[in-house]
């Protein structure tokens, strides 16, 4: 055990995010996410929520500052009646970890969303519910 980590981030994820550098992505995927497809390099976090993850690894990860959006969420597909009140929380965690808050967040079109989750360092599947709750972050420097 380690003190000040959060126990919901394993010993591979940890590892995952120290090797990471600066400009590298990860994503973080909901339970619908086809982690396995798009990227060979998948860390099963099944028994938590995207939210929980995110917060957890936000304690430890600095975001790009060089950059103006470090975060991308996958945009509703259009048509699409689906609500997003997980976006809500999202914003929220931001802005407790970055005085950057809302205005660091991009959304991506979804099948470019994909493409970008293939060339992520690492993408964490989650057993996340809500639909459209998949986030990428761009790692940033530690100052």
């Amino acid at each position: 055990m380690l003190k000040g980590i959060p126990p919901l981030l394993s010993p591979e994820l940890l590892k995952v995010l120290c090797e990471m550098g600066h400009g590298d992505e990860i994503c973080i995927g909901d339970g619908n996410f086809p982690a396995a497809s798009v990227n060979p390099r998948v860390i099963r976090l099944d028994g938590h929520g995207v939210s929980e993850v995110l917060d957890a690894v936000l304690q430890l990860f600095p975001l790009d500052v060089y950059v103006k959006n470090p975060v991308s969420l996958m945009q509703v597909v259009p048509g699409d009646r689906v609500a997003t009140p997980i976006w809500d929380v999202y914003l929220e965690i931001l802005a407790k970890h970055d005085p950057r808050g809302a205005a660091m967040v991009e959304q991506v079109e979804r099948f470019a969303f994909y493409e970008r989750a293939r060339s992520c360092y690492a993408v964490v599947a989650t057993g996340e519910t809500a639909l459209y709750a998949n986030i990428i972050l761009k790692k940033g420097v530690v100052i």
